[in-house]
């Protein structure tokens, strides 16, 4: 059986696979109680984003994970859509919204481990 590490790390491969840049993993679970790793990709167009968020609905099913529904008051943007699978929370930014965001900075004490 595979641990949640070996998934959020066969994620970011699915998003490099996808044509995703700039892929990061972090390892977030010392820091917060409500998830373990983030996986961070630069998308470049919201058919590129819809595109994988498809390959981790897919990977989802196929290795008996859920994707958790987020209520929001305002619908995604194209510029940060965010698949909650609980242990792994993937997300897909446009540059822009990444670098105004910038969480691999506000999350820098997680272990990176891609």
């Amino acid at each position: 059986m595979k641990t949640v590490q070996e998934k959020a790390l066969e994620i970011a491969q699915l998003m490099e696979d996808g044509k995703g840049q700039n892929v990061t993993v972090l390892d977030v679970s010392k820091l917060n109680s409500w998830t373990d790793y983030f996986v961070i990709v630069t998308v470049t167009s919201s058919v590129h984003w819809k595109g994988l968020y498809k390959l981790v609905k897919d990977y989802v099913r196929d290795n008996d994970m859920e994707i958790h529904v987020t209520n929001r008051k305002t619908p995604d943007g194209d510029d940060w859509n965010l698949i909650d699978i609980g242990n792994v929370v993937v997300h897909l930014m446009t540059e822009e919204a990444r670098s105004f965001y910038d969480l691999e900075k506000l999350w820098h004490n997680g272990e990176r481990l891609r």
